[in-house]
């Protein structure tokens, strides 16, 4: 997505510019765009003009039209989103109040006005403006002297770093030379790594070389990792992966990235994250259900305890058409942000999003057990089933 331009005052009121440049883009506008929202966008709609005989004849004409939005549909095939509302400013071709429907589709601007942004309105331009939000793959290639620093997002790949440096060849009597300008070498890919790869981001961290320059490397970057205590390396050690390349060119990327090992390991990071929290929300009720909860009342009242750990909630929740429960949701977020905790926002178009949508589309996994709450739980449950009786 690229941003146009952004004016939003400190109130929460104002217009962004965006340009939708791929499919996951539409997705994101689809997230954004709510009902009683304004969006301005070049449309083309058919016109009738009488002549002076009286006979009429139609033609079609493109116009910018600005609507109020009241009805929102996605086609997840085509890609394309659909806004139905009544155009609120004057137009040569469109009465004031009258119907139109306006397709935003890939590369045609559009410009959306909200009565007000929340936090999670702002955080989604930010994550489809910025690719390396959703760059969930990182990978570095190299040889003896060159490495490149890539970010590999769904649609494209970012050199972040181009590491040069001169090591002296290999001769007699001049080896630990040859050494010194190894060990500055791999100095300088580490940093360009720490430097480049935000691994809370980042799922897989993909090292390519011929010979056994990445093992090599890799060897280095943990012994320094343990000696100078770089806990961020040491955390997420599991996520680099060792995989040959013909050479330390760019080029050489495509053929890493078409290894079925990479593949596979790739087609599973998009949503891993939200997929581990989920199991981890199942053995937890299993295990100890003092402290996992799921639906709305429960949550609430553990987030106002302080005890969310992890916070599991579904991205349907926030297109809701009451703008009262969206704000609770959106209050709910930053609470629990403020509080230390982790928020997971999962897609309702991915499986693990619809499996927590089976369980209300809100769950949470507490820092402490909260058995109060499973109490009232049954109590709710006791007094329906006197009801029914």
């Amino acid at each position: 997505m690229k941003l146009v331009s952004k004016n939003v005052d400190k109130g929460g009121q104002g217009t962004v510019v965006l340009i939708p440049e791929e499919s996951e883009d539409m997705w994101h506008a689809y997230n954004l765009i709510s009902e009683g929202d304004s969006v301005r966008s070049t449309t083309i709609r058919k016109v009738q003009n009488e002549t002076a005989t009286g006979s009429s004849t139609s033609s079609r004409v493109r116009t910018t039209l600005t609507i109020s939005v009241e009805t929102i549909d996605f086609d997840t095939q085509a890609c394309v989103l659909r806004l139905k509302g009544r155009n609120i400013e004057e137009n040569q071709y469109v009465k004031m109040g009258a119907y139109h429907t306006l397709d935003l589709e890939l590369n045609r601007k559009f410009e959306l006005r909200k009565p007000e942004w929340d936090s999670i309105a702002l955080e989604r331009i930010e994550m489809a403006c910025d690719p390396t939000q959703s760059a969930d793959v990182a990978a570095v290639v190299m040889q003896e002297g060159l490495a490149h620093v890539c970010l590999i997002t769904p649609s494209m790949t970012l050199v972040r770093s181009k590491i040069e440096v001169s090591i002296p060849r290999k001769r007699k009597g001049y080896i630990q030379q040859h050494e010194k300008g190894l060990a500055k070498f791999y100095e300088s890919v580490m940093q360009g790594i720490l430097r480049h790869v935000n691994f809370e981001v980042v799922k897989c961290i993909l090292l390519a070389s011929p010979g056994f320059v990445r093992d090599q490397f890799m060897e280095y970057m943990f012994q320094q990792a343990v000696k100078l205590d770089i806990k961020v390396l040491l955390d997420n050690k599991s996520k680099f992966m060792l995989v040959h390349s013909s050479s330390g060119f760019k080029h050489s990327l495509r053929e890493v990235l078409q290894e079925p090992a990479v593949m596979s390991k790739i087609s599973d990071t998009k949503a891993a994250g939200e997929v581990k929290a989920l199991e981890q929300f199942y053995t937890m009720l299993q295990c100890e259900p003092a402290k996992a909860f799921y639906g709305k009342k429960h949550v609430m009242a553990a987030a106002e305890a302080m005890a969310v750990e992890t916070l599991l909630i579904s991205d349907n929740l926030f297109r809701c058409q009451d703008v009262s429960q969206r704000k609770e949701y959106v209050h709910l977020v930053e609470n629990i942000r403020d509080a230390g905790g982790d928020v997971k926002i999962f897609s309702s178009m991915h499986i693990s999003g619809e499996q927590l949508s089976q369980l209300t589309g809100i769950a949470a996994i507490l820092r402490f057990p909260m058995p109060e709450l499973e109490e009232d739980s049954e109590n709710e449950d006791n007094a329906n089933n006197s009801d029914s009786d």
